[in-house]
């Protein structure tokens, strides 16, 4: 079921395992060439249901294990997702289109959430209580959720894995993994790496479907699932949330953005420029927390603005398996059709394009700036996820907030200021769950990630992110 030229960079175990799927199968495509690459198991309700009895049971051994026996295995898996590296980027590569330069920074942050909850593992920690009686005592200690559920992008067929797996993992939870259909070879391959460090497949394990409403629906309908976490669009992320009331579930949503970047007049323009472009760019605008609005101070915006434009005409737009390219395809058709929907709206009202607008042959987009946006235009309302950079202007610093509040999503903001005063207030200002402060590339393993309104639910990374999937369990002992 695998293109064998396509993929033979693989280990030869791991492409037998993949030519071995039996049955219902869909094919991989690469967005870069339109042809496929693979195939992956096409599972349904009844493969789910299994996948559910196995880690029910699963989850009760893994539970009984030792902090120090979960961080040992997790960093042995970390061990082997470094020392494959270049071949998970390649296969990201031709899953979805991301730059093999882009790709590889992906692996090494992708395996730093497993190297950081390999440590937080032996950090989770309990709370003697001061009792009311003499002969009382109170203790709260904290125990794994249970079996997860976790339904991940293809946008980040990596990072979006491990910032979740690393810590259910650590915390003592099996994991249910339904990678998205355009990119769930990477995932089949980090789970065979699972188990070459010693993991049992029970507890870490992989679904592929090219339908995911019925597998979605079986492991929501049972009770013994108790944990949901999910990446993706806010409107998806709703039915989520309202299936889970049914079950009682915990929840974790990282959903859509509309991430503003206000450059000052203070800012160093060259600084500036380069941060926009690192954030708005990389990905071909792909991501969560890309900018997709840039407001810059009136006095500055002409001279920022060819700048940028300079910048983004010089990004190098191409095969994502060369090294050079900056600029891979969009994902599918559907991604290029809302791009060029976007670009032509804010067109049609207006708006004034300074380079790029244009698709290419396949799913190329010319990476784009546009001037003369305005609220009600497409661009300035729904997240574009494509290679845009729409810029408007502000004149006070009261005018540039309220227009960045002015969502409903609150998932990353950004701003670029020399002024510390400024930098202060308008980082406390500005609502959403992380700001970028001079920043374009703010995401590390070991911060808090998520949003706040309709950008989601619960925090991912670091400290905050293990604490999603424990439980909080109150003893108190009587002394007789």
């Amino acid at each position: 079921m695998i293109a064998s030229s396509a993929l033979d960079f693989l280990p030869a175990a791991l492409q037998e395992r993949l030519a071995s799927a039996t049955g219902k199968t869909f094919q991989v495509i690469s967005p870069a060439t339109g042809t496929p690459i693979g195939a992956a198991q096409d599972h349904n309700a009844a493969d789910a249901q299994d996948a559910i009895e196995r880690t029910v049971a699963a989850f009760a051994r893994y539970k009984l294990t030792t902090a120090y026996e979960r961080s040992a295995l997790l960093r042995k898996w970390f061990g082997l997702l470094i020392e494959h590296e270049l071949s998970l980027a390649r296969l990201m590569a031709l899953e979805m289109g991301k730059p093999i330069s882009e790709a590889r920074g992906e692996v090494r942050y992708a395996a730093g959430f497993i190297e950081w909850y390999a440590e937080e593992a032996r950090r989770v920690y309990g709370d003697i209580l001061p009792a009311s009686a003499a002969n009382k005592r109170l203790f709260a200690t904290r125990q794994p959720v249970g079996p997860v559920y976790a339904i991940t992008p293809w946008n980040f067929p990596m990072a979006m894995v491990t910032r979740k797996a690393g810590p259910a993992l650590a915390a003592g939870c099996t994991f249910i993994l339904k990678p998205a259909e355009q990119s769930p070879l990477t995932a089949l391959y980090m789970a065979w790496l699972w188990e070459q460090a010693g993991g049992d497949p029970d507890v870490f394990q992989v679904i592929t479907t090219a339908d995911p409403i019925p597998v979605t629906r079986a492991m929501m309908d049972d009770t013994r699932i108790r944990k949901l976490t999910f990446t993706g669009s806010t409107e998806v992320g709703k039915l989520l949330y309202a299936q889970s009331a049914a079950t009682m579930k915990r929840i974790s949503l990282e959903l859509g953005g509309h991430a503003p970047f206000l450059v000052f007049a203070d800012a160093d323009l060259d600084l500036a420029v380069k941060e926009v472009v690192a954030c708005k760019f990389r990905n071909a605008g792909q991501t969560c927390v890309c900018t997709n609005r840039v407001y810059v101070q009136e006095r500055i915006a002409e001279a920022f603005t060819e700048k940028l434009a300079a910048a983004v005409a010089a990004l190098r737009v191409g095969d994502p398996l060369d090294a050079n390219t900056q600029i891979g395809p969009l994902v599918d058709a559907q991604g290029l059709h809302k791009v060029e929907a976007h670009v032509a709206d804010a067109v049609a009202r207006g708006a004034q394009i300074v380079t790029g607008g244009s698709a290419r042959d396949g799913l190329y987009f010319d990476p784009t700036v546009i001037t003369h946006c305005a609220p009600g235009m497409l661009i300035m309302e729904e997240e574009t996820f494509g290679p845009i950079a729409p810029v408007l202007t502000f004149r006070e610093d009261a005018d540039a907030i309220r227009a960045a509040n002015d969502t409903p999503y609150g998932l990353a903001a950004y701003l670029y200021t020399r002024d510390l005063d400024r930098a202060i207030r308008v980082s406390e200002a500005l609502d959403y769950g992380i700001i970028g402060l001079n920043d374009g590339l703010p995401s590390v393993p070991q911060a808090p990630f998520g949003g706040v309104k309709q950008s989601g639910i619960g925090r991912e990374g670091g400290y905050w992110g293990i604490q999603e999937y424990l439980d909080v369990k109150y003893i108190s002992l009587a002394l007789h």
